[in-house]
């Protein structure tokens, strides 16, 4: 599998009190899942440090299709859906799946990059970040901004 799908194990924490995985439980696989997809790509923590520019987010939605409960085999699948050619601005979409490939979730966050000295957006210069945000897979319906 690729490093922009991986299966991920539901815990005991990640479930609510109806006995189905909690709504905030989705959005941190989200977010754990980008920044993995990014690191093991090459744009690294370290490398946003040094060059002091990071993820922003402005928008984050999960649409819940169906239940997950502790013990299901879950995917997660991320995915480019919209970006300029720059890659300064995104929207990433993450599928969260069954083993029967039923979708259970999708996950869109749209997002820039922000200078973190001036804290204001920037487009950051390293090469490494249009190389890696080109090298996502593309969702079906695509939007190049």
């Amino acid at each position: 599998m690729s490093t922009f799908s991986k299966e991920i194990s539901i815990r005991w924490s990640d479930l609510d009190p109806n006995f189905h995985m909690r709504h905030s439980a989705f959005y941190d696989f989200g977010a754990q899942h980008r920044i993995e997809v990014l690191s093991q790509n090459g744009l690294t923590m370290r490398v946003m440090q040094e060059q002091h520019f990071g993820p922003v987010l402005f928008r984050e939605e999960c649409v819940f299709r169906k239940e997950i409960h502790l013990g299901n085999k879950i995917f997660i699948h991320t995915k480019i859906g919209k970006m300029k050619a720059d890659a300064s601005r995104w929207t990433i979409v993450h599928e969260l799946k069954n083993e029967k490939d039923e979708l259970c979730a999708i996950i869109s966050v749209d997002g820039a990059w922000m200078d973190t000295q001036l804290r204001k957006l920037c487009n950051p210069t390293p090469q490494i970040v249009q190389d890696v945000m080109n090298a996502f897979p593309k969702t079906e319906d695509f939007t190049l901004l």
